[in-house]
C-alpha cells in the first residue's frame, strides 16, 4: 500500500468523523447549547443542525433522575418534577418532624440554565430544603397540620423568586407527608377520640333535647286537641239534650192537644172519666213510697173544711184593733178547701171546657114532705 493511499484513507476517515459530529439531530421540546471554541454561540432547536467540527461542541447540562444527577447534551423543556427525602425541621412551639415535599419546575432559558448556576438541580434541592425550613419554623404544630395550601404558595413564592434568575419557573410545590413524632402521634390519637367522644356526647344531648321539646309539643297539641273534642263534645251532648227536651216539650203538647181536642169533640161522659181516672191512680201507684187519695174523697174533705168554717164563724169574737183593709185574701188552707170541695162536674167542665152544672142543696124533710 502506497503513502497515498494511506493518506487518502486518513482524509476520509477524517472527513467522516467531522460529519458525524457536524450534523446534530435534536428531539422534540429539547435544545442544545452550542459553544464555539468555549463561548456561548447559539440554541440548536428541535430538528436538524450542523455544526462546525473542532469548533462547536454542545454544553452539557447535569439534571436529576431520581436520586442520581445524570449529564446530558440536552436541555429539557418539558415541566420537570423533582422529589426530596424528609427533612427535619423544627416547628414554632418547638417539635421536631419530618417533612418531604416535591416541587415542578420548568426551564424556560435555557442558556441561564447553564451560565447562571453551576448545578441547578443541586441549587433547587438545596434551595427548598432551607425555605421549608424557614417556612415550617414560624408555624405551630397545629398550623403545619392544617395550613398545607399556605405552606405550598409561601415555598412557590420564594422559590419562584429565587430561580427567575437562573431561567427556571416554579409550577407547583407540595408537602408529600408531614411526620410527627410518635409522642405527638399518640397524644393527638388521644386528642382525636376524647373530641370525638365529646361530639358525640353533645350530639347525643342535642338528640335528647330536640326529642324532649318534639315530645312536649305532641303533648301539647293532644292535650288541646282532646280539649277541643271534649268541648265538641259537651257542645253536641247540650244540643242533643236541647233537642230531645224540645222535641219532648213539643210531643206533650201536642198529645195534651191531642187529648183535650178528643175530649171536646168525643163528648166524654162521666163514665169515661172515671176510667181514666182509674188508669191515673193505677200509673200512680206504681212505686213505694206513696199515698194515694180516692176521688171521692175531695168531697168529704171539702164538707170538713167548710163545717170548720162555719164553727169558726160562731165562736164569739174578740175585740181587736180597727180592721185596716174591708177584703182579706184567701189563705192557702181555704183554697185548698175549695179545691177539695169542687165537684166531679167541675172537674168535667174544667176538662171539657163547658159551663159545670151547680149542685144542688139537699132539701130538709119538712119541705120534702110538702
Amino acid at each position: 500500500m502506497s503513502f497515498l493511499t494511506v493518506l487518502f484513507i486518513i482524509a476520509v476517515v477524517v472527513v467522516g468523523f467531522a460529519v458525524v459530529t457536524g450534523i446534530r439531530i435534536v428531539p422534540q421540546a429539547k435544545v442544545m447549547v452550542v459553544e464555539r471554541l468555549g463561548k456561548f454561540h447559539s440554541i440548536a432547536t428541535s430538528g436538524l443542525n450542523i455544526l462546525i467540527p473542532f469548533l462547536d461542541s454542545p454544553r452539557p447540562i447535569e439534571m436529576r433522575t431520581g436520586n442520581r444527577y445524570m449529564r446530558s447534551a440536552m436541555v429539557d423543556l418539558r415541566e420537570q418534577v423533582m422529589g426530596f427525602e424528609t427533612v427535619q425541621v423544627i416547628t414554632h412551639d418547638n417539635v421536631n418532624m419530618e417533612v418531604g415535599s416535591v416541587i415542578y419546575y420548568q426551564i424556560v432559558d435555557p442558556a441561564k440554565a447553564l451560565y447562571q448556576v453551576e448545578n441547578l438541580a443541586l441549587a433547587i434541592e438545596q434551595l427548598t430544603m432551607t425555605n421549608l425550613r424557614n417556612i415550617m419554623g414560624g408555624l405551630t404544630l397545629d398550623q403545619t397540620l392544617t395550613s398545607r395550601e399556605t405552606v405550598n404558595g409561601k415555598l412557590r413564592m420564594v422559590l419562584d423568586d429565587a430561580t427567575e434568575k437562573w431561567g427556571v419557573k416554579v409550577t407547583r410545590v407540595e408537602l408529600r407527608e408531614i411526620e410527627p413524632p410518635q409522642a405527638i402521634k399518640s397524644a393527638m390519637a388521644k386528642q382525636m377520640t376524647a373530641e370525638r367522644e365529646r361530639r358525640a356526647e353533645v350530639t347525643k344531648a342535642e338528640g335528647d333535647k330536640a326529642a324532649a321539646i318534639l315530645q312536649a309539643e305532641g303533648e301539647k297539641i293532644s292535650r288541646i286537641l282532646r280539649a277541643e273534642a271534649e268541648r265538641d263534645a259537651e257542645i253536641a251532648r247540650a244540643e242533643g239534650r236541647k233537642r230531645a227536651t224540645m222535641l219532648e216539650a213539643e210531643g206533650k203538647a201536642e198529645a195534651t192537644r191531642l187529648t183535650f181536642d178528643a175530649i171536646n169533640h168525643g163528648g166524654a161522659t162521666h163514665e169515661v172519666l172515671a176510667l181514666r181516672y182509674m188508669e191515673t191512680l193505677q200509673e200512680m201507684s206504681k212505686g213505694d213510697n206513696k199515698m194515694i187519695i180516692p176521688y171521692e174523697a175531695t168531697a168529704t174533705l171539702g164538707a170538713i173544711s167548710a163545717l170548720k168554717d162555719i164553727f169558726k164563724d160562731d165562736a164569739p169574737k174578740r175585740p181587736t184593733a180597727p180592721p185596716q183593709a174591708t177584703r182579706q185574701s184567701p189563705t192557702a188552707a181555704s183554697l185548698s178547701a175549695q179545691g177539695l170541695t169542687r165537684s166531679p162536674a167541675a172537674e168535667h167542665a174544667t176538662l171539657t171546657g163547658t159551663p159545670a152544672v151547680p149542685a144542688r142543696r139537699p132539701r130538709p124533710p119538712s119541705e120534702q114532705d110538702e
